[in-house]
């Protein structure tokens, strides 16, 4: 069985859950075959041009990006005002749909999403295809018609899109697709040894995604310098070296460890009390399948926004809107161990490690009900 994973490099959640989505698949035996949508089938200036305006209005002009956000909510996909996004990559990705003949496709993106239920929409016949929302918002933009299969990452999303007018058969709890470590965490205490740190101590992990920058992990750091109460922390600058730099002097001389980009997340979440982080989906979802609490902070305006309320009304994270607001939430939730406890009580029922299995497990099931006579 051969599955086609459409994706896009915008930011690291959804490339992320491809990756998972493909190693589950290639688990079962299947042959899993990712493709950038931006920049396999519209072109490849396209996706660096529009990439490049994407990082830019996050850093620069994050209130225009709301606003675009806000708008597209308002908007069906197949709308006129869309401007023909979701006709985006349709010639290629029916050639390659002809070429190629998956059994089935899977859509990590809003876009690619489209596109595919645009190509069904003409009439064209297409195989199964399912796409898995990788934030923890219901947006219009992820529910093009007609899809087989939406896979959500909780049921009060899937609420949502029901009450917008998608099919509840057609929606399905699933969680969002993360990568196979975290089904088998080590506890807490060996995974603080594993990475040289106290096994006993109360232990705050932050990030701010792989573009640290897009975050305000100067104010994390300079808020955990400030706390009082025994405890350690390791701050994850992702790729960027220069702000890697900036973190390791502010901190110099403390008990923080500045680090840059950290490949096995799992082990690093499994040492962790808390996550200081901003609401992107893929960390949100890390968080939730490694079962730790969050205090979030600098979420970026549009979809970090809602997966910030999200995780605020579900009980699983506290929010920071300023620097002393955080360093005040750190000293509460580092002081009241009941507060650590009642988010974890919340966390469990959220928890979905084998989200990419289950997501895996409904696609082959449709195959194999198609290939019935």
């Amino acid at each position: 069985m051969r599955v086609l994973i459409l994706s896009a490099s915008y930011g690291s959640g959804h490339a992320e859950a491809a990756r998972s989505l493909a190693a589950a698949f290639a688990a079962r035996g299947a042959e899993p075959v990712v493709v950038d949508h931006f920049r396999d089938l519209v072109h490849p200036g396209f996706a660096s041009a529009s990439r490049a305006l994407y990082y830019w209005l996050l850093r620069w002009a994050p209130s225009v990006w709301a606003l675009g956000y806000s708008l597209g909510d308002r908007l069906e996909p197949e709308s006129p005002l869309a401007l023909g996004m979701t006709r985006l990559g349709t010639t290629r990705l029916a050639h390659l749909l002809d070429t190629m003949r998956p059994d089935a496709v899977v859509t990590v993106h809003a876009t690619p999403a489209a596109a595919m239920a645009t190509l069904a929409a003409s009439g064209r016949r297409v195989p199964p295809h399912t796409t898995a929302v990788t934030d923890f918002v219901a947006h219009s933009q992820w529910m093009p018609r007609p899809v087989d299969r939406y896979c959500v990452a909780a049921e009060e999303v899937r609420n949502e899109f029901v009450a917008r007018g998608i099919s509840p058969d057609r929606v399905v709890v699933t969680g969002v697709p993360v990568r196979q470590g975290f089904a088998r965490l080590p506890d807490p205490a060996t995974a603080r040894r594993a990475l040289g740190l106290a096994p006993q101590l109360p232990t705050v992990v932050a990030m701010a995604g792989t573009q640290g920058s897009l975050g305000r992990l100067s104010d994390v750091v300079r808020a955990l310098l400030a706390v009082e109460r025994p405890m350690q922390a390791v701050v994850v600058a992702g790729r960027d070296d220069r702000l890697r730099d900036r973190l390791t002097r502010l901190a110099a001389g403390s008990p923080l460890r500045v680090v840059g980009y950290v490949d096995d997340v799992p082990a690093l979440l499994a040492a962790a009390d808390l996550l200081v982080t901003k609401a992107g989906g893929m960390t949100l979802a890390e968080a939730t399948a490694a079962g730790v609490p969050l205090l979030l902070y600098g979420s970026l305006p549009g979809q970090e926004r809602g997966n910030e309320r999200f995780a605020s009304r579900a009980g699983i994270a506290l929010v920071a809107r300023s620097r002393r607001e955080l360093r005040r939430l750190l000293d509460r939730v580092l002081g009241e161990p009941d507060t650590i406890d009642r988010m974890q009580a919340s966390l469990r029922r959220l928890r979905r490690p084998d989200a990419a299995q289950h997501v895996v497990d409904l696609v082959l099931d449709q195959i194999a009900i198609r290939g019935d006579p």
